[in-house]
């Protein structure tokens, strides 16, 4: 590409290119996740544009650098819009932009829910292999019935074949039954169960995934969660301070996720330190940390969301997109060089 043009991978396109790329997404985010354990990344804190009028809406804008065999920059800019759902619409929508770590120039302009929702989904796939590993996986709970819910189920069944039942919920049962039905279409064979109570998915599985729209913690209590289980708590803010300081906690970077009132954030404030936070999942990848405790622990992996994976995956897209030759590619979109006229 010629540096004037900007390349356009619409929802479709981005779509088309990531079907069955399951494990070198994992891949992908791995690789990220430990560039930025090595500290080879630049990643300012995330920018919240909230509206006073509606505290359930917000968009973020999450900026990035990923060294290592990246060498790339850009951003998401993400919307949560909870009430779209009513609208039959999506809650999420994204597009995510990648710079020339060079001149600083765009060069490529991503539908980004997608992305977002693979990435995310992948990094908790990736945790449950490295956390919950040598422990059953053939039963999964699964609290939250949405977009983000049904990707996780998609890269786990990449990570653990042997699952063959799900115990779901959700707040709407309608959701429930939807997720259900394009379950059954999409992945076939296994079982998967709608849950009257969010307790009787806790009791379920020793391996449960939490992918919520909750703004503030509701869940106080863990009896039904047995010993050595490992909790995916991607949401972020559905366990309750005094749960969260109790568990073995592994996140994505400390200084992000003790922020924007998450359940960490809530935790760091109620303990006034830090020290219930045991590692980072890089430091497990790289074997600087043990990926448990001890064997009776319950494991709560919570990934604030990290905009290097987000470049990351926007950059396998893109040079998929390259070769497959799928995309739109924009001439001349940015300007003639000032006084490009008056100097040569």
């Amino acid at each position: 590409m010629r540096n004037d043009e900007i390349l356009i991978l619409k929802g479709s396109e981005v779509n088309s290119l990531l079907a069955g790329q399951e494990l070198n997404l994992i891949d992908t985010v791995r690789k990220a996740y430990e560039t930025h354990g090595r500290e080879e990344s630049s990643l300012p804190h995330s920018t919240f544009l909230r509206f006073p009028d509606n505290p359930s809406d917000r968009i973020i804008a999450l900026p990035a650098y990923l060294g290592g065999e990246w060498g790339i920059a850009g951003i998401k800019w993400v919307a949560s819009f909870p009430g779209n759902l009513e609208l039959g619409m999506d809650r999420a929508s994204a597009l995510v932009v990648l710079n020339s770590s060079q001149t600083g120039r765009p060069e490529v302009i991503l539908e980004g829910s997608l992305i977002s929702a693979k990435r995310t989904a992948a990094s908790a796939a990736l945790a449950a292999q490295w956390l919950h590993r040598g422990k059953k996986t053939n039963r999964v709970g699964l609290i939250g019935c949405g977009l983000i819910g049904f990707e996780i189920v998609r890269f786990l069944l990449a990570i653990f074949p042997e699952i063959n039942h799900f115990v779901i919920y959700d707040l709407d049962i309608a959701r429930a039954e939807q997720f259900r039905r394009k379950f059954q279409e999409t992945f076939g064979e296994c079982e998967v169960e709608i849950a009257k109570e969010s307790k009787a998915v806790l009791g379920s599985s020793s391996l449960i995934s939490f992918a919520t729209t909750a703004n503030t913690p509701y869940l106080d209590d863990l009896s039904e969660v047995s010993p050595g289980s490992t909790i995916l708590h991607v949401s972020l803010r559905d366990l309750s301070p005094r749960i969260i300081i109790s568990c073995d906690n592994v996140v994505d970077d400390i200084d992000h996720v003790c922020r924007a009132q998450t359940s960490i954030h809530l935790a760091e404030q109620l303990t006034g330190n830090r020290g219930f936070l045991r590692c980072t999942i890089a430091e497990v990848l790289m074997g600087e940390a043990a990926s448990r405790r001890d064997a009776e622990s319950i494991v709560v992996f919570s990934p604030f969301g990290l905009g290097v994976l987000d470049l990351a995956v926007a950059d396998f897209v893109r040079n998929l997109g390259i070769a497959q030759e799928k995309g739109t590619t924009i001439r001349s979109f940015l300007p003639e060089p000032w006084g490009e006229n008056d100097y040569r």
